[in-house]
């Protein structure tokens, strides 16, 4: 395991820990596509060695479609098809909402609970990038979210961040 492309850091702060994992892949094919098994195994292990609550992945994707970021109905089928995915069972209607009167930050923002916590995002016109956060107390595989997140909006590079929350 490279420690360049791959960094599991523990944070212990009085009652809580976090166990975070990192990946950037800007000129690589994808984030997550070439972890490994055992990666992953390891990232399921310390969920369950640290007894933790939720995890959570965030994900920066870069140089997206600007069609489908800028398509309300796109997003909320993505969530759907990601929901599908990872068998998380969503909780209501996700939303979609376009704001930003600030050409830097204007593009559409979405939300959808999910009977496990929450997945959001910000579909960033002007740069055509895609931040997204799965936030689940039941695990999934992150590798999964990753490589499907990346192929639906079409981006060029994703950086990857998984978080377990105590």
């Amino acid at each position: 395991m490279k420690k360049q492309n791959f960094l599991i850091l523990t944070i212990c702060m009085l009652t809580f820990s976090i166990l975070a994992v990192s990946r950037k892949t800007e000129g690589q094919p994808s984030p997550m596509i070439n972890m490994t098994v055992a990666e992953f195994k390891e990232i399921k292990q310390s969920y369950n060695s640290i007894d933790a609550w939720g995890m959570l992945t965030s994900l920066d994707l870069k140089k997206c479609n600007p069609e489908t970021i800028r398509s309300a109905e796109k997003i909320k089928k993505y969530v759907v098809e990601l929901c599908e995915l990872i068998q998380m069972k969503r909780f209501g209607e996700c939303t979609v909402v376009y704001f930003g009167q600030d050409e830097s930050v204007a593009g559409f923002s979405m939300t959808q609970l999910i009977e496990t916590s929450l997945i959001s995002g910000h579909f960033a016109n002007l740069t055509n990038n895609s931040y997204i956060d799965i936030f689940s107390c039941k695990p999934y595989d992150p590798n999964i979210v990753a490589e499907f997140t990346k192929k639906f909006f079409e981006a060029e590079a994703c950086t990857i961040n998984v978080l377990l929350r105590k």
